[in-house]
């Protein structure tokens, strides 16, 4: 892997030890961070070893931009440029509220994810029939919105949301990841799945390509680092907007169920008081069972707590009951809001 500037030719700034402030008003490209040195690295290397082990000499090239991502046409992986440096980790979780792939082994699943996309586009292997009988297309147009079903065998289960069934080449990756694990025994795990289906040709085609060397070797790195002249503020910015969702105010009858409004109640916690208190814990239960974002979820939070605010409702019940029915109302406000953006967000 070749170093990275800050693409100016300059030593890296000494921004690190910089007020917020300031450093949100960095550019991308002036950042100086690289892979070379960082954990990053050696989880690089974690993945050619595991793609050596399988016989396969097909080696990705790694480089750092504003998210993760293989482009199409390109056997590379896009690596999110905050993962290179602590204080840039805690500036995402600040930013956004959690940091993707931010533990090794979470990163090593996306990895994994992104170099099945890329040993597609390196053989051309969704052009091959027996691929596209078993995946589908990958001309398929991306849905702005898919709703897996969590009960389905059709898809292996690798990353959150269930995200094999949004469309064929992410099926494809995630099958691909979960066939190079070390020590997966996909076959155990998914005996009598169909999903088993797809694993065994993906087995049997990199048997095929194994000591073959890629059709497609480009080099290209899209968006590199250097390049990216965007500031750090307008970076989150424009990454907040696209995870926001408008939400209503439809949350009333839900939130009457829950929690109460009686006189009788009034020397009870406030349930603005109680939500605020368990956010973090509630936000990342119901981030668990859909795998939508925290900083989305943090945002219908905000809305029913203020709700909560208006129309004085009182926590009057045991406490860890209460958690659990309003992780269950919040689940099913986000989820309605994100796949019916049309409709308001009540039950």
């Amino acid at each position: 892997m070749a170093a990275q500037g800050n693409g100016n030719g300059r030593r890296p700034l000494d921004w690190d030890r910089w007020p917020l402030e300031r450093l949100m008003d960095l550019e991308l490209r002036q950042l100086g961070v690289s892979l070379e040195g960082t954990w990053l690295e050696d989880l690089v290397l974690r993945v050619y070893r595991e793609l050596d082990a399988r016989g396969l000499r097909f080696r990705p090239h790694f480089w750092l931009s504003d998210e993760w991502f293989s482009p199409d046409g390109v056997p590379g992986v896009a690596v999110p440029f905050y993962l290179a440096h602590p204080r840039l980790i805690r500036l995402e979780r600040s930013q956004m509220l959690e940091v993707e792939g931010g533990t090794r082994e979470e990163c090593l699943r996306l990895m994994r994810h992104e170099v099945g996309h890329a040993i597609q586009d390196a053989y051309a292997l969704h052009r091959r029939r027996r691929w596209q009988r078993v995946f589908g297309r990958s001309s398929e147009p991306y849905p702005d919105q898919y709703r897996p079903d969590p009960s389905s065998k059709h898809y292996v289960q690798h990353l959150d949301a269930w995200y094999a069934q949004s469309h064929p080449v992410e099926d494809f990756a995630e099958t691909f990841a979960v066939w190079l694990r070390p020590r997966a025994d996909w076959r155990r795990r998914y005996a009598g799945w169909p999903a088993l289906k797809k694993l065994e040709l993906v087995d049997e085609l990199m048997r095929e390509i194994a000591g073959v060397r890629p059709s497609n070797t480009s080099r290209a790195r899209p968006d590199a680092l250097p390049r990216l002249r965007k500031t750090l503020r307008q970076h989150y910015a424009d990454k907040r907007r696209r995870y926001a969702v408008r939400f209503s105010d439809g949350y009333d009858e839900d939130l009457a169920r829950l929690f109460s409004s009686a006189p009788g109640h009034r020397h009870r916690p406030t349930a603005a008081a109680f939500l605020r208190r368990h956010r973090s814990e509630i936000r990342a239960q119901v981030a668990s069972w859909t795998g939508e974002s925290r900083f989305t979820l943090d945002q219908v939070l905000k809305e029913m707590t203020g709700r909560c605010r208006e129309l004085g409702l009182r926590a009057a019940g045991p406490e860890r009951r209460l958690k659990h029915d309003f992780a269950i109302v919040l689940t099913a406000h986000t989820v309605r809001c994100l796949h019916r953006p049309g409709e308001w967000c009540q039950l």
